[in-house]
C-alpha cells in the first residue's frame, strides 16, 4: 500500500538548511542553541513536536496518519537511513519498527511524498522481533536488526534499479546473535555492532571478502589496561574504561548461538548499555546509555576516550531544573562532521557534539539543538542523508495519537 505524505510533500531538495554554531564549525548547519529542555511546555496537542533554535522549521515525513502499519497500537518507528548510492541515491528513506512482532520494513519516496511497507517477516520466513537499526552498506543492501535477546543481523537486497523492491533478505548470524541496536559499516566493509545491556560489549565484524557478510571473524573489544574482573560491567567505575584496546577474536561457533557468551568466554570489556555506533572519518562513536556516556574509539591508534559525558563538558540533567545529558540513545554524523546525538529521555533532547580539536579526547563543546515538548515520547533515529541541510528524526510512543513518526528539521 502506498499513502501520500501530509504536511506538504517533502521533496528530496526541498528539505531543510540546518548549521552548527558559528562559533564552534562551520557548515551548511548553523544554530544558536536552545536555552534549555522543554520543562513546563509538555504537550501532547502539537503542530511541531520540538523546540528548536529560531529559523527552523519542522515538516512531517509520515505518521500513522498517513501509514498506519500496525493499527491499534503504536507504530514505534526507529532508525532511519537513506539508499546513500547507487540509482537515484538519495531519494528513498528506509525505516525500521521496533514492535514485538509482524516486524517490517518501509520506504518513503522524498519526491513524490509517497510510503509503502517493503518487507514484513513473513514475506521472507522469518519472525522479526524489536526491528532497530538500520544502515545502507556501500555495495547496495540494507543491514538491520533486533533488539532484543538472540537478535539477528539481516541483509536486504534489492532488484536491479528499483530500490524500492526487496527481492531476498538473508539472516546474518555470523555478525553475532545479540541484543541489537545501533549498526554502522567502514569503508574496509567491516561492520560494528553492540550488545543493547548492561555488561555489553562492543563488536567489529570483519567479512573474508568485503560486501560478503556470509563469512568472516568477530571481534570484541578489549581495553588492555584492565585485569579480567575490572573488565566487568560495574556503575561505579566505568570511567576507568579508557585507554588502549585490542580486538580479540571470537569462537564463531558460538557467535552464532549466543554472542554475548563468546565475548565473556574471552573477558571482553563491559559497558552501560551501548545501544548505537557512528563512524567518523577513524572514529567509532558509541552511545553508553546507563553511563550519560559516549565515547570516542580511535580505530588508527585503537585507544577508548570519553567524548561526551553529564558532569565533564555537558551537565548532569535535574529535570525541571537543569537541562543536562541524560540517557544518551542514536548517534549520527552531522554535514560537518560533527556528531549529533540524541536522549532516549523525558524530556528527550538533541544535541550536537563537536569536533576533537584540542585532541583531549572529548568533545570542544556539546550544544543543546532541540527538545521534544512530547513528555511521553523519546526521540530516535537521527540521521543526515544526501542532502546536507537535512535532519531527520523519529518521534517513538508520544502521548499524541497517530503521532508516531518521521519528521525533517530544516532552516
Amino acid at each position: 500500500m502506498r499513502t501520500q505524505i501530509i504536511a506538504g510533500a517533502v521533496g528530496a531538495t526541498a528539505l531543510l538548511g540546518l548549521g552548527t554554531a558559528a562559533h564552534a564549525a562551520t557548515g551548511p548547519i548553523d544554530f544558536e542553541p536552545i536555552a534549555g529542555s522543554a520543562y513546563g511546555q509538555a504537550s501532547a496537542d502539537w503542530d511541531e513536536p520540538y523546540l528548536v533554535p529560531e529559523g527552523y522549521t519542522q515538516t512531517l515525513v509520515k505518521d500513522e496518519s498517513v501509514l498506519d502499519v500496525y493499527p491499534g497500537t503504536a507504530d514505534l518507528h526507529d532508525m532511519n537511513t537513506q539508499n546513500e548510492t547507487g540509482y537515484q541515491a538519495g531519494r528513498y528513506l528506509y525505516n525500521t519498527y521496533e514492535v514485538g512482532s509482524n516486524g517490517a520494513l518501509a520506504v518513503t519516496d522524498l519526491q513524490t511524498g509517497e510510503a509503502e511497507v517493503i518487507a514484513r517477516d513473513a514475506d521472507f520466513g522469518f519472525e522479526w522481533n524489536r526491528l532497530d537499526g538500520i544502515r545502507w552498506t556501500p555495495w547496495g543492501t540494507l543491514l538491520f536488526d533486533e533488539e532484543t535477546a538472540g537478535g539477528h543481523v539481516y541483509e536486504a537486497f534489492f532488484a536491479k534499479n528499483d530500490p524500492t523492491t526487496i527481492v531476498d533478505v538473508e539472516e546474518r548470524s555470523e555478525i553475532g546473535i545479540l541484543r541489537h541496536e545501533g549498526i554502522d559499516v567502514g569503508a574496509d566493509g567491516s561492520v560494528y555492532v553492540i550488545d543493547e545491556l548492561n555488561g555489553g560489549s562492543i563488536y567489529r565484524f570483519v567479512p573474508t571478502v568485503r560486501g560478503d557478510l556470509s563469512a568472516g571473524q568477530l571481534y570484541a573489544l578489549k581495553l588492555t589496561g584492565l585485569g579480567d574482573a575490572e573488565q566487568l560491567w560495574n556503575s561505579s567505575t566505568f570511567g576507568q574504561k579508557v585507554g588502549a584496546f585490542e580486538w580479540v577474536a571470537l569462537d564463531q561457533s558460538a557467535v552464532s548461538v549466543d554472542a554475548d557468551a563468546a565475548a565473556n568466554a574471552v573477558h571482553a570489556t563491559e559497558f552501560g548499555r551501548p545501544e548505537d555506533v557512528e563512524i567518523i572519518g577513524r572514529t567509532l562513536y558509541v552511545a553508553n546509555t546507563s553511563e550519560d556516556r559516549v565515547i570516542a574509539i580511535d580505530l588508527a591508534k585503537q585507544t577508548v576516550a570519553t567524548f561526551v559525558q553529564a558532569g565533564v563538558n555537558v551537565p548532569v540533567e535535574v529535570k525541571n531544573v537543569t537541562t543536562g545529558f541524560n540517557n544518551p540513545d542514536n548517534l549520527a554524523e552531522g554535514p560537518d562532521g560533527a556528531l549529533w546525538i540524541v536522549e532516549d529521555n523525558d524530556f528527550s533532547d538533541i544535541y550536537r557534539a563537536s569536533k576533537d580539536l584540542d585532541r583531549d579526547g572529548a568533545a570542544d563543546s556539546v550544544e543543546l539543538f532541540g527538545s521534544l515538548k512530547d513528555e511521553g515520547a523519546e526521540t530516535t533515529g537521527i540521521y543526515f542523508g544526501q542532502d546536507p541541510k537535512v535532519m531527520f528524526v523519529s518521534v517513538q510512543h508520544p502521548d499524541k495519537p497517530l503521532a508516531d513518526g518521521i519528521w525533517a528539521i530544516s532552516k
